[in-house]
């Protein structure tokens, strides 16, 4: 809530992840040049650094979290990313927790019409 300013200047999640600097920038020069893909690294370092560290502490222990690290890593990609991935549902949760107004409930499901 400190490093957004309780969320002032963001009306978005991926507004959020940008401003986290978490969002993904591709490098590509023409048609032949491609490289990896990486995370912008434009916003708040220690913002970055905090999630960082949640993301590690919740996949081990929010099972939503564990379940999406799990899954990437079962899939062969880097475990540095799925990490990336959990600070990005992370800060997805903590967004959707503060516009609603509702409590986090690890078993939410969306009620349908």
């Amino acid at each position: 809530m400190v490093f957004t300013q309780g969320f002032k200047h963001t009306h978005t999640y991926q507004q959020l992840i940008s401003y986290a600097g978490l969002s993904p920038k591709e490098f590509t020069s023409g048609k032949s040049i491609r490289g990896k893909v990486r995370i912008s690294k434009i916003g708040g370092k220690q913002l970055r650094h905090t999630l960082y560290m949640c993301a590690l502490n919740a996949k081990a222990t929010n099972a939503g979290c564990k379940e999406l690290y799990d899954r990437l890593v079962g899939k062969g990609k880097n475990k540095k990313l799925a990490i990336i991935a959990v600070c990005n549902k992370l800060l997805k949760q903590v967004f959707g927790v503060v516009q609603s107004g509702i409590l986090y409930q690890d078993n939410f499901c969306k009620k349908t019409a």
